[in-house]
Parts: structure tokens; sequence; C-alpha cells
């Protein structure tokens, strides 16, 4: 029975009324020993409990798609088929212009409309294999612009979550589509593949020899495979990335470490160490979490990157690291902090979509 599908729902919300209904009705009937009446009642109050609680997080998760599955709640999906080590480029010694085209079958999402996508992508340079959600501009099917190509922007939800939350959750399609119609924002194709790839942990978009190859699904894998299926370039000036949270983190770590795949970056609510994430694997090791902070991945550049970011949040909550990132980007490195007024939660971030991508807009430019 699917985690998010409606009968496993229906099923919850009748345990909760079993469980509501059943002390009324037999509350003063329990019969036995005093010890056996209230252990006997006991239960029926943490039955109670367990399936009020139970209802409100299903429902929450069918609105907000933390977990799209049984194995996303459990952590037991297997979404990493091999993590060799692919050297510091991530492509070890592969180039992927010389790799066969990537054919993908598409078919639409439950409950998001005909315009959003999903496929399963076995990636054949990282080694995961997961599944990708494309959503294509009102543009993309109008005969004027039948040989146009469109620019990208690859979506990275947080720890939990997944491609789904990006729409599901944050309704990304549904706040710019209407921008794109009315040409407040250029027409994007909207990516979000899988972030989850090992369990319940946070992957920190890291290539990780042994355990994962996060950089690599993100950054080469899943830029091919859109590239091979829809009319979009592969340069970098073409491609941003946008994340919340952890997948903020992620998205300027992302720009900062692969000037050549992208040029802009917005990041919601994100940070620059990654041990402020728990589930952190880059921040298991001292070593490896100092490596993998922002500040550092920057100064470590052989030269400032030509990219531009976006770092927006409360003070505490995104735009104090926007602001240290700010102060040691050398020009051509641009960085725009921007504090807000919110919490860390969907809705905020929802709400920063027309202005964020209409300042990407700005920077990521046409085919």
């Amino acid at each position: 029975m699917s985690l998010t599908g409606t009968p496993f729902f229906v099923s919850v919300i009748a345990l909760t009324a079993i469980a509501v209904i059943l002390p009324l009705a037999v509350w003063s009937k329990v019969r036995g020993p005093a010890v056996v009446r209230t252990a006997l009642r006991f239960l029926m109050v943490v039955f109670a409990q367990v399936t009020a609680v139970a209802v409100v997080f299903v429902a929450v998760n069918r609105a907000e798609h933390f977990y799209n599955s049984w194995d996303d709640l459990l952590g037991t999906g297997k979404y990493v088929t091999a993590a060799p080590d692919l050297g510091p480029d991530g492509l070890g010694g592969k180039k992927v212009e010389e790799a066969p085209k990537v054919k993908q079958a598409f078919q639409p999402v439950e409950g998001l409309g005909g315009r959003v996508q999903k496929t399963e992508l076995d990636g054949k340079i990282s080694g995961v294999k997961g599944d990708v959600l494309v959503w294509l501009p009102p543009q993309y099917d109008d005969p004027a612009f039948k040989d146009k190509k469109f620019p990208v922007v690859e979506l990275i939800p947080g720890i939990p979550g997944t491609g789904k939350s990006w729409f599901q959750g944050l309704k990304a399609h549904e706040v710019l589509e209407p921008l794109m119609k009315s040409g407040k924002v250029q027409p994007f194709i909207l990516v979000s593949p899988r972030a989850m790839l090992v369990g319940n942990g946070d992957t920190g978009c890291a290539n990780l020899p042994g355990k994962v190859n996060a950089d690599s699904w993100f950054s080469v894998d899943v830029r091919k495979m859109v590239v091979d299926n829809f009319r979009a370039s592969d340069e970098a000036r073409t491609w941003g990335v946008a994340g919340y949270s952890a997948g903020a983190y992620c998205a300027a770590k992302l720009a900062i470490s692969h000037p050549d795949r992208y040029s802009a970056a917005v990041s919601l609510s994100g940070y620059n160490d990654p041990g402020q994430e728990p589930t952190s694997l880059v921040a298991q090791d001292p070593q490896t979490r100092t490596a993998h902070n922002l500040k550092n991945i920057l100064k470590a550049q052989p030269a400032p990157p030509a990219v531009s970011l976006w770092l927006s949040g409360a003070e505490q909550d995104g735009y104090l690291s926007g602001m240290d990132l700010k102060g040691i980007a050398q020009k051509p490195t641009v960085v725009h902090a921007e504090k807000v007024v919110g919490g860390h939660n969907l809705e905020s971030w929802s709400k920063q979509l027309p202005q964020t991508f209409g300042w990407l807009s700005g920077v990521v430019k046409a085919p």
C-alpha cells in the first residue's frame, strides 16, 4: 500500500476514528482485576494518541511529499549501484560528449498535471539510479517556439524531501507558470532529481568514494539526460540550480564547484557549514567537514568562479551565511544576500520564488 496513496490515508483515518470511539464505548465495561483494567485503558489511550499522530503525519506528507515511499521513510531504498573514485572533476576519466545519448521514457506524475513528467534514470557515470521529475514551460509546445532551446534550473529538495517536494510542497510550477506566460520570468525547464540516495542521510551533494557519487549524479548524469531528451543546451550559461535547506547548501556548492556546468544558484535558508545538517555524511569526519564548508570551497577554487549566487533567509537561517560568502567573494563571483521574514518552511520558500526566479531570468541565459 502506497505511503502517499488514498487507500492508506483512508485506512489511517478509519483507525483513528476507531481509536476515539473505542474508549467511549467500552471504558466502563472493562472487566477483570484492577491491574488488567488499568492496563487495557492505558493501551486504548496510547492507541488513540498514536493514530492521531499518524493521521497528521500522513496528511502532511501527502501534501508536502517529504517521503515519497516506504523506502524513503525507512531508509531502505537502493539507489547507489556503484561509487568508484571519479576524481576531482567527477567524471572518472570519461568525456560526457563522447558518451551515448541517454533516451528516457517519461510518464505523468499523479496529482501534478500533465506538464510534470517523471523518469527513472540510471546514471552511467555517478552509479546512481533514481527518479527525476521534469516540468516543461508553457512555451515549450508552442509552435512559435518549436526551434527554440530553453534554459534549465535544477531543483534540489531538502532532507527529508523528494523531487516531488518542489512541485507538491512549494508548488513551483503553479507559482511560476503565470509569470512565464506574462514574461516576468523567462521560460525555464525545471528539473528535480532524487536527493535522498543513501538511506535518510544527507549526501551534501558530494562524491564520497565507496558510498555515493551525488555530485556527479546532479551535475553530470542529470544534466546529460536533460540535454539528450529536451531542447536544452549543456552550456553553463544556460543552467542554474536552486535548493532549500540542505538542498540550498547543495545548490550553492554545485555552482561554486562547477562554473563550467552552472552559471547561477539560489540558496533558500541554506548554510555554509555542512555540520548544520544532523544527517550530513560529509560532516562525520572533521577534515571532510572543513573541506566541504562553502567558504573553504570558494577559497580553494583555482580562480574566482564566474557564477552568481542568491542566498536568502532569516538572519540566522541563511542570511548571515550569505553575508560571509559575500565577504570573501572576488570578481567575477557575484553574491547577493537577502534577509527575509519567514520561517524555515515550504510556505516561506514558495513565496520567494517570484523574486528569485526573476533574478535568475537576468543571470541565466537562454541558449
